[in-house]
């Protein structure tokens, strides 16, 4: 994470014994402890939240996908209902006459 190595380490130690003090010391990185955890555990929650909106996001896609061929499958279907619907209508009806075709009217004046 950081690219902090061992003599930067001892330099920032000896920079905080002569700042704080050496009673005070142990305190001080106890408490940098704690809000250091506190810091960790902030991320890990965050990170945590931001996976979890990614994974709702990708089932929310394949909800609509699954809803998108589920309405086309639907709607084949339903052609298919009414085509059949239809051809029985139309062979269980009975027959008509056929009628002589229609003259128009001359008027006579």
């Amino acid at each position: 994470m950081f690219d902090i190595g061992f003599l930067e380490l001892i330099l920032i130690a000896i920079v905080a014994l002569v700042v704080i003090g050496p009673e005070k010391l142990p305190g001080a990185v106890r408490t940098g402890a704690v809000y250091l955890r506190r810091i960790k555990r902030s991320f890990n929650d965050i990170r945590r939240e931001v996976e979890q909106e990614l994974h709702n996001d990708a089932v929310m896609q394949e909800l609509k996908q699954t809803r998108e061929q589920v309405s086309g499958e639907v709607s084949k279907l339903k052609q298919q209902v009414d085509r059949a619907v239809d051809d029985t209508e139309r062979e269980l009806s009975p027959p008509t006459p056929e009628q002589p075709p229609h003259k128009p009217e001359t008027s006579r004046e």
